[in-house]
Order: structure tokens, then sequence, then C-alpha cells
């Protein structure tokens, strides 16, 4: 079975059609000339994990069917990922072809690219890795110039490093930043830089405090730190925690002060229902009532943090759901108005679309 469609040809249609949905779906909020940000139509994937099919001396890539998961799509390139991607592909088999410390029980490829030239593959295996194993690998590396990590169950051999960094120029500044194996990072990176630059121009003139729930690795809070006075940042994985502090200081950036709890910890925090030893030293206080920055997962916010979101007085929120967002967005009606409204195409070809509002506190 081959590979769906990805054909340039088709994507502006496809576009249109899916930012209509997504005005049509918001029209009771008075949301009208949404802003449409466009994907490249190729290319434009920077994480890619493929399973990997033996045939006798031959291998393959492979991926699911989407509307038959048991049915395995067998391919040599993938067009969705970034050309580092694509062009490394067919190197990185021809070498695990004939060597069997590399190739032996290999059953998925993972693929990590940036903006910045740097590219992480992960060989992912059924059997423990061994020093044979290792010996090839760094020769592996060292020839194809990339990054590399052996993962089996309960194990991880990390060559170098687990981690790539991304740079890039927003709005006159260089960011840099931190992106770890197996953590979450925008896979669409031209979209990502669109739609950092799309908050920060909502944010210019907002001033005062920002709380931001969900930073990840700070993707969106090294861009935005600068526009505000004060940034309290929060986010559970340990992981991304440690990749937010190396970005805060990669970019020189003094004004974030980062905690590490749930959004539902500090809804409870700022609610006065719990204590925390971890905001000790941090005056919830200052930061009443300013700006709320989200970009939640695919649930979107929890009533208990829809309560938290309902006493600032402006609230940008990213969502990869607009169900969800829509109805976060009809519980703070009463309170909040869609002052703008963007989307963000970060998959073409599916239907899956990113959206940002900003949400402003009605008059008395």
């Amino acid at each position: 079975m081959p590979l769906p469609t990805y054909d340039p040809a088709d994507y502006p249609a496809q576009l249109a059609a899916k930012a209509a949905h997504f005005e049509q779906n918001f029209a009771g909020f008075g949301v009208t000339n949404v802003a449409v940000h466009a994907s490249e139509p190729l290319h434009y994937r920077m994480r890619a994990e493929f399973g990997i099919w033996h045939d006798g001396d031959k291998l393959d890539y492979t991926m699911s069917d989407p509307e038959n998961p048991k049915q395995k799509i067998l391919f040599d390139t993938f067009p969705p990922a970034a050309e580092s991607i694509c062009a490394i592909m067919p190197r990185l088999r021809e070498r695990l072809i004939p060597n069997d410390a590399l190739r032996s029980r290999l059953f998925q490829v993972d693929f990590l690219a940036t903006l910045s030239g740097e590219l992480l593959i992960t060989l992912i295996y059924h059997r423990k890795l061994d020093e044979a194993w290792e010996a090839a690998a760094r020769e592996l590396a060292a020839e194809l110039n990339v990054k590399l990590i052996g993962r089996s169950r309960g194990q991880k051999v990390v060559l170098e490093r687990d981690w790539v960094l991304e740079a890039f120029e927003l709005n006159g500044r260089q960011l840099k930043y931190q992106q770890v194996e197996g953590s979450f990072t925008q896979p669409n990176a031209g979209i990502n830089r669109q739609m950092l630059a799309w908050a920060c121009q909502q944010a210019t003139s907002l001033g005062g405090n920002l709380v931001e729930l969900y930073c990840g690795n700070g993707n969106f809070t090294m861009a935005l730190a600068p526009l505000f006075d004060r940034v309290l940042a929060t986010e559970v994985s340990k992981t991304s925690v440690h990749a937010a502090q190396y970005n805060m200081a990669a970019n020189g950036i003094d004004n974030i002060q980062l905690a590490r709890m749930s959004a539902e910890e500090f809804s409870a925090a700022l609610a006065g229902r719990e204590q925390f030893q971890r905001l000790k030293d941090i005056d919830l206080d200052a930061f009443r009532h300013g700006t709320l920055f989200v970009d939640p997962p695919r649930a979107g916010l929890d009533d208990a943090t829809v309560e938290l979101a309902r006493d600032f007085d402006r609230i940008l929120y990213i969502s990869c759901n607009q169900e969800t967002l829509r109805n976060n967005v009809a519980a703070l009606h009463d309170t909040h108005r869609i002052a703008s409204a963007a989307v963000f195409d970060q998959f073409p070809y599916t239907h899956h679309l990113e959206c940002g509002v900003l949400l402003v506190r009605r008059a008395a």
C-alpha cells in the first residue's frame, strides 16, 4: 500500500476548508477575519518516527495505514519530513543493512531535526545493546555526522548527548532551545515560528506580569519574557524543566521564575487551597490579574484551571484541539471575550489545526 498523497497543489484548498470550519465553529463568539498561517506544503516535520520492516536482506521504513492501523505501508522517503531527514533516510538504511551489530532486531527509528542543522537519530531494538553495538554506532554517527542514541527495554545508550540545539531568528532576536530526545517539541518548526510571532504580537502592548502554565522547554516563554516585567512559568515534566532552565541561560533571560508543578497544583496554590514549598520564595500576589498564557494538552483546561483563568484580565491561549478550546472559551464567555484569533496549520493534509485566541476581560 502506498503512502497517503501529499500534493502541494491540493494544499491551499485543504487549508481554506479547515480555516472556514474554525471560523464557523467560533462564530457564536463573534470571531471573524481569522488570521490563517500556512505551513510549507512539504518538508515541514522536524520529528518523525518510523517502524523498520525486515525481509531477508532488505530493510524498509514503515508506518501504519491511518485507515487500517494493522496494515503496514513500506516506503523509501517521507515528503512531510524535513529535508535533512529525507536526505539521511537512504544513507542510514544503506549502512544498517550490511551491519549485523546495528541491524539485528532493530524495529524503530526516530528522527529529530532542527532549523539550525543538527540531527539526532534514535535506533530502538528488541534486544540488549552491547559493546559491539556501541562501537558500530559510534562509527555510524561519525560517518553520518549526526547525534545517535540506542534504546532497548530498560536501556538507553547516549553516544554524545541526548538533545539537539535549535536556533532561529524571531523579531530581531536569535533564540536558542535545547530540545531533548523523547520530550515534546513543536513538530512543525516553520509554524512554530509563526505561532511565536503571533503570540508576541498580541502581547506587545499588554505589559505587567505573565503566568504561563504547561511551559514545556520554554518554547513560548523565551519569546514572550522580554515583553513582560516578570514571568512565572510552571511545568510538571522534570526533563522539560531542566531544558527550560538551560534555555533561560542560553538566551540570557533573567526575569523568569520557574516552578515544577502541574496546572492543577498551581491553581490550588493561587486560590489559597494549598501551599507548596516550591513556591515559598515567589510572591504569588504579584502575578494575579495580569496575563495568563496556556498551551495545554489536547484535553484542554480542567475546571479548576478555567476558574483560575477567570481571575486574569488577559488570556493568551494556544490549542491543538479546537473542540476543547471551544468548550473552555464557552466556560469563560461570561467574563472574557475573544479579541483576536488565528489558526496555524501544524499538520497539513490532516484535519488537525492549531488555534490561538486572545481573551480579554469584558468591561464591567
